[in-house]
């Protein structure tokens, strides 16, 4: 049963990064939102821009960026009927091996878990595809085995004929903690409404004040292809 994706976020100080993706509950809507969170100055020092049809997170102030190769990147990309949304540079790597024929799957092999010992980030990721009234999405995770660092283990999660006014919730890291400890077992379920303002406000609502940096969400019509689009940024709430 879906639970409350409110209550989840609310009770976490520090899942990271997170995704989560399903179907609103009037059954019309591909739903998806991406947040990323930050314990960093580095990490904090970000915002989300839209870059074609999807986004990419840049830095707040330039002269604040300090290393750009895990935190710079398109979380979001859209290949045709398939809209791409990860926590890493692993959307370029999905994105071209869609288009060379691989699947999602098969495209995330050559990928592992970030080298950000002894945390060991996951890398997150999933695809929707919205094509001719139909709907699946697919979620994954690779992360470290246990902490150790030679060590990858693999799983993905498919969603054929998503339920009306559910979805699940990925997120790297189980809580806060040092080290961080990986996400642990399968995508949570959790409530889609139909309202993206109202969704989108409830999660921006319930990331920890601190640690919370941005969020993208989107709404996609089932039968047309089009999609609503809603950004928050902290720094730019601070203004």
């Amino acid at each position: 049963m879906a639970g409350s994706l409110q209550t989840k976020l609310k009770e976490n100080t520090y899942p990271g990064r997170g995704i989560v993706i399903g179907r609103s509950s009037d059954g019309k809507k591909a739903v998806t939102a991406y947040f990323i969170m930050g314990r960093s100055t580095n990490s904090r020092n970000r915002i989300f821009v839209t870059e074609g049809e999807g986004i990419r997170t840049q830095a707040y102030d330039e002269s604040l960026l300090v290393d750009p190769s895990l935190i710079i990147y398109a979380p979001v990309r859209v290949l045709g009927d398939t809209t791409i949304v990860t926590n890493g540079d692993q959307t370029d790597t999905i994105y071209e091996g869609l288009q060379k024929g691989l699947t999602f799957e098969q495209s995330l092999r050559s990928r592992r878990f970030e080298p950000d010992g002894p945390n060991f980030t996951p890398r997150i990721s999933g695809i929707m595809e919205v094509k001719d009234g139909g709907y699946a999405y697919s979620l994954s995770i690779l992360k470290s085995n246990e902490g150790r660092e030679e060590s990858c283990v693999r799983f993905t999660y498919a969603y054929d004929e998503p339920v009306a006014g559910e979805g699940h919730f990925i997120h790297t890291y189980q809580q806060d903690g040092d080290p961080l400890p990986s996400f642990a077992g399968e995508p949570e379920p959790v409530e889609i409404p139909d309202d993206i303002d109202a969704f989108t406000k409830m999660i921006w609502e319930s990331l920890n004040e601190d640690n919370k940096v941005s969020l993208f969400v989107r709404y996609i019509d089932i039968e047309s292809g089009k999609y609503e689009t809603r950004i928050v940024n902290k720094h730019e709430e601070e203004k």
